[in-house]
């Protein structure tokens, strides 16, 4: 009995060494790293993207001959372009990554992975990453019209739909991603692989961005920050996990633990 709590304790603590199993099956340490290295890279492409974007745009005050003049420079709207067709899109991408990988290392790290949580996280994902989308098409439009179709700006357009596209993303988006934060946060209160501190500010921040509504640039760095943040906690508790912990395993071991419970 004493041999067979070790054993569960080891697991619990994510450093119990896995048998001779199928080289291809995927380690609980790679789902942990290449959920960080995901978290980081839309973390840094979106916060990126949406700096070009917000510094180099004409200001919603500006003149008529200001956002012509600027649409009518290439060097200004290829900067927008690059931002909204090409930053945006793969930040999308990279979170999507982040969110699957995220869900396999819970699978192998929590005992009691709630399936509404783990679902939560998925679903408001997707969600998230369609909004992201809607926003960086609706902030780079003008910029693909004059690029592509070599047509003319008109002006009240150019205005409109950049901050039909800010609204997207600091207002609908980051509701989204408030429920993500919601989720995550609760995971890791609840089983202990977050610590308490960084779960109570997730709770903080979750109700920041729900229930703010403000077109602020401050408001699109809360939720880049959290993961990022969260990306560093998750490589720290990455790298002393042993490289031969497989997911199935792992996964397997714990239900088999909580049947036995």
């Amino acid at each position: 009995m004493d041999a067979e709590r070790a054993e569960i304790d080891a697991l619990e603590a994510g450093m119990m060494p896995a048998g001779d199993e199928a080289a291809s099956s995927i380690h609980v340490r790679h789902a942990a790293m290449m959920t960080a290295a995901m978290g980081i890279v839309h973390s840094v492409l979106l916060l990126l993207a949406y700096w070009l974007i917000a510094s180099r745009a004409p200001k919603l005050d500006a003149s008529d001959s200001e956002y012509i003049a600027f649409y009518q420079d290439p060097d200004q709207r290829r900067i927008i372009l690059l931002a909204g067709l090409y930053l945006i899109p793969f930040a999308g991408i990279a979170f999507i990554w982040f969110t699957v990988s995220l869900r396999m290392w819970l699978t192998g790290s929590v005992r009691r992975l709630t399936p509404l949580l783990s679902n939560l996280l998925l679903v408001c994902g997707i969600i998230y990453v369609g909004l992201l989308f809607c926003a960086g098409a609706a902030m780079s439009v003008s910029a693909a019209t004059s690029e592509f179709a070599s047509g003319d700006v008109e002006p009240a357009v150019a205005r409109l739909f950049p901050q039909y596209g800010t609204a997207i993303l600091l207002v609908f988006a980051m509701r989204m991603a408030a429920m993500t934060v919601f989720a995550m946060s609760n995971i890791g209160r609840t089983s202990g692989i977050l610590p308490k501190w960084f779960s109570y500010l997730g709770y903080l921040l979750g109700a920041a961005l729900l229930l703010t509504a403000s077109l602020s640039s401050y408001l699109v760095v809360l939720f880049p920050a959290w993961v990022f943040l969260f990306c560093v906690i998750l490589i720290d508790k990455a790298r002393r996990i042993p490289k031969s912990l497989e997911l199935e395993r792992a996964a397997s071991e714990r239900r088999g633990t909580s049947i036995g419970a």
